[in-house]
């Protein structure tokens, strides 16, 4: 790596991170406490709102309601709020921004593997490694405490998912760099985490789901026949076919999507054609946010492609760090996919659509899948909290300087047992703050639909 135009020595990568204790000790992340001038976490998620449809925040606050791990779900800007008041460790690495246990899952590779990675990118920025540690700690030990285990459960499934990203990363750094950037996690990693017959069943079938799930298999699910032709089916308020004036927009920008894509992708792309398309609600803290599925077909209507072309807003990271490379939003987020995942969706691109909203495009549907963390028992949770810190790890190493990061954290159990009293001491908080969320929600000051 390049140090004010020099090439840095192993060692002296190693002595920055070991330098970066003096700013931040591996014991201090454990101690947590709210900002005095802590915002008021409703009031966080407000403001949020004020650019999306509003006809649909009632659908986003429902959601976040529901229990205290979906409003951490949906909080990552109240938490990146939290993090940026306290002090960092200055090693910097592309974030996931986002990295609770539902935002790791299952997909295709280019050639047809099923792999495991991070799989939402919408909040991406460059930023210190620590953060989305913690963040995926906290949201371990909300899960762990939903599910109903024990406090020592608790810590020690969260003191897994730090303990596997410092050792990945520790591996990592004694390797070379192609081989750190050729590093993938096979799907079928999970099933030596499930232990009982049922479980493991339940596993496989998972796995087996995602593999089946594709564009054709989602033509079954997400179309209907019209007058000969697919059609995308009317739900609503979670799928409504796009109006006139959004069809004719959507086949304007697709050609302006197009442009982003590699000369091969685009001869592939050009072989489909525009059938349909209909607005999506999806997730929890991304409802509002523009949102739109497309059905194309090649061949002929049996071999068709769906995309989901998804508003891209400034990250919830941007306003507590320095500026990053990207001004337009929607290449932020493709970016920091392509810089983090080990292998990406060939329709990955982005666009500006009307208004200067910036939009990304990929596919809706490439053999994606999640684990049923609701379902875990002690002992699973904390094998899929591990494996969860890996992948982690796995892609901070690319962009990050993993020599310096694993030299900071170092061989002992110091961070693991920091960070799991940090995700114990923010899952209280969480708890209270969705609590506060629901005491809104009761008093009418946010509408909530529920169940929806």
């Amino acid at each position: 790596m390049l140090r004010n135009g020099v090439t840095a020595t192993s060692a002296d990568r190693a002595a920055r991170g070991r330098a970066a204790r003096k700013r931040v000790s591996r014991s201090a992340h454990g101690s947590w406490i709210p900002a005095a001038d802590r915002p008021d976490p409703v009031g966080v998620l407000q403001r949020q709102g004020r650019d999306r449809l509003q006809e649909l925040l009632p659908i986003r606050y429902g959601r976040m309601a529901a229990s205290p791990f979906a409003f951490l779900r949906g909080a990552a800007a109240v938490m990146a709020a939290d993090l940026a008041a306290q002090p960092h460790t200055g090693l910097t690495v592309q974030l996931c921004g986002d990295a609770h246990l539902l935002n790791f899952g299952l997909y295709a590779s280019p050639e047809r593997s099923l792999l495991f990675d991070l799989n939402d990118f919408d909040e991406t920025f460059p930023g210190p490694f620590e953060w989305d540690v913690k963040r995926l700690a906290a949201s371990v030990a909300v899960a762990a405490r939903e599910n109903g285990h024990k406090e020592e459960h608790v810590f020690a499934a969260a003191r897994a998912a730090a303990g596997h990203y410092r050792e990945t990363m520790r591996r990592l750094a004694r390797q070379g760099e192609l081989t750190v950037w050729y590093q993938h996690i096979d799907a079928d990693l999970l099933l030596p985490l499930v232990r009982s017959g049922r479980r493991r069943r339940r596993a496989e079938a998972t796995l087996t789901r995602a593999r089946r799930r594709t564009s054709l298999h989602a033509l079954g699910k997400l179309t209907e026949t019209v007058d000969g032709r697919p059609r995308i089916v009317h739900d609503p308020p979670l799928l409504e076919p796009a109006g006139t004036l959004d069809m004719a927009t959507l086949r304007k920008i697709f050609s302006d999507y197009r442009s982003t894509l590699t000369e091969e992708r685009r001869l592939l792309l050009d072989r489909y054609r525009f059938v349909d398309a209909a607005r999506k609600v999806v997730g929890v803290g991304s409802v509002g946010t523009r949102c739109f599925i497309v059905l194309l077909a090649g061949r002929d209507a049996d071999d068709p492609l769906f995309l989901q072309i998804k508003q891209a807003g400034r990250s919830v990271l941007e306003e507590h760090l320095p500026t990053g490379p990207y001004l337009h939003p929607g290449r932020r987020v493709v970016a920091g996919q392509r810089l983090m995942q080990a292998a990406g969706d060939i329709f990955l691109g982005w666009t500006t659509g009307p208004e200067g909203r910036a939009f990304y495009w990929r596919q809706l549907r490439d053999m994606k899948g999640s684990a049923d963390i609701a379902g875990m028992d002690p002992g699973e949770l904390r094998g899929y909290a591990g494996l969860c810190g890996t992948a982690l790890a796995r892609a901070h190493a690319r962009s990050g300087d993993r020599i310096a990061i694993a030299a900071y954290l170092g061989g002992a159990d110091t961070f693991d047992r920091s960070l799991a009293h940090f995700g114990l001491r923010y899952a209280d908080r969480t708890t209270a703050d969705h609590t506060a969320l629901g005491a809104a929600v009761t008093a009418g000051v946010v509408p909530a639909t529920p169940g929806v």
